[in-house]
């Protein structure tokens, strides 16, 4: 239902036939009382946590070097 339309374009209500509040919300694909994030994520990411866990090594070996090089240009 676009936001200011004067009727809807699937069903045709209006102010003077009622607007339905399920109507309103049809469609939008959103998640109802029963959902279950837990599940979700077993069974789209195999069980797996959508963000990783801390910062990999390799990451914290490049802000070192970087830290490094800066400290050395500054007191050069």
């Amino acid at each position: 239902m676009p936001p200011a339309a004067r009727a809807c374009p699937g069903c045709g209500a209006d102010e003077q036939t009622g607007w339905s509040e399920q109507a309103r919300y049809d469609g939008l694909d959103l998640p109802d009382d029963q959902f279950d994030y837990e599940d979700f994520v077993k069974r789209e990411l195999g069980g797996r946590s959508p963000l990783p866990r801390g910062i990999p090594w390799f990451w914290w070996l490049i802000a070192a070097v970087v830290a490094g090089l800066l400290l050395w240009f500054c007191v050069h």
